[in-house]
């Protein structure tokens, strides 16, 4: 069994606890998709009621680290260095149609380095996790990423801008050039999870632009500490800033950067 240290343990009991509560309040969605209104509103308020459980648990858990959060913002951190990057509910647009596809994303980020994310698939649960220099694991079970080493055997994910959503053009031209040289391409709708599976090797790479430091904090140790690369769309390590993010393994990252630098 994979031992977790106390800061893993502590991001897994809070996951835990807001997990329950999505649960609870995704059971309701589909009752509420007859109604006129719909279940936006509803959907918005089962985001934030996750948020201020993960907030209070965390903070009560480690009281100097300071947060990044979707719908919170920045609260700055009382020691200066250490932030939590959290997002309640990564894969809303799912969530709000009743796709069971989305979860629950935890980074910590120490000055500028990214040293520990949980990622909580609510509906399957499977929660992974790592944390730098510890490996990666799927609830007790080690992480690897894939193993392929050639684009037309490669199947990768990406995410599609949408509605209000800058980068449609780009994006067009960007899955034209990957989608001939490759097995296939799967659009799912949550960021947290593309990047967890790249590091339990069901997609051999993922590719997006556009995102938000909460989306991918998490994601990245944690394809990191299985094996996988990671960089923004130009080559660099600066995703938190750019928003854009390659992850793949060593074989196929360089040549999927290429493809969409075309």
């Amino acid at each position: 069994m994979a031992l977790r240290s106390a800061l893993i343990n502590a991001m897994a009991n809070a996951a835990r606890k807001a997990q329950r509560s999505l649960i609870r309040d995704f059971n309701e969605v589909e009752n509420l998709q007859v109604s006129k209104k719909g279940p936006s509103d509803f959907v918005s308020a089962a985001d934030r009621k996750a948020e201020k459980v993960l907030h209070q648990e965390l903070a009560k858990l480690r009281p100097d680290f300071g947060f990044v959060m979707e719908e919170g913002g920045r609260i700055e951190a009382k020691d200066g260095k250490h932030y939590w990057i959290i997002d309640p509910l990564d894969g809303t647009t799912n969530f709000l149609h009743g796709i069971p596809h989305f979860a629950i994303s935890i980074g910590v980020k120490r000055e500028d380095d990214l040293i520990a994310g949980v990622i909580l698939d609510v509906v399957r649960d499977e929660m992974f996790w790592a944390e730098k220099g510890g490996g990666a694991f799927l609830n007790d079970r080690r992480l690897r990423v894939s193993a392929r080493r050639q684009l037309p055997e490669a199947l990768f994910a990406t995410g599609i801008p949408f509605n209000g959503k800058p980068g449609h053009a780009p994006f067009l031209k960007e899955i034209s050039s990957v989608m001939g040289e490759v097995a296939g391409i799967r659009r799912m709708g949550a960021a947290a999870l593309d990047l967890a599976y790249v590091a339990a090797g069901r997609y051999d790479g993922f590719w997006e632009a556009g995102l938000s430091p909460w989306d991918i904090a998490a994601g990245i140790v944690i394809v990191r500490e299985a094996g996988g690369l990671v960089s923004d769309l130009a080559g660099s390590d600066r995703m938190l800033e750019t928003g854009g993010v390659i992850a793949a393994n060593d074989a196929l990252h360089t040549p999927l950067r290429k493809l969409l630098a075309k």
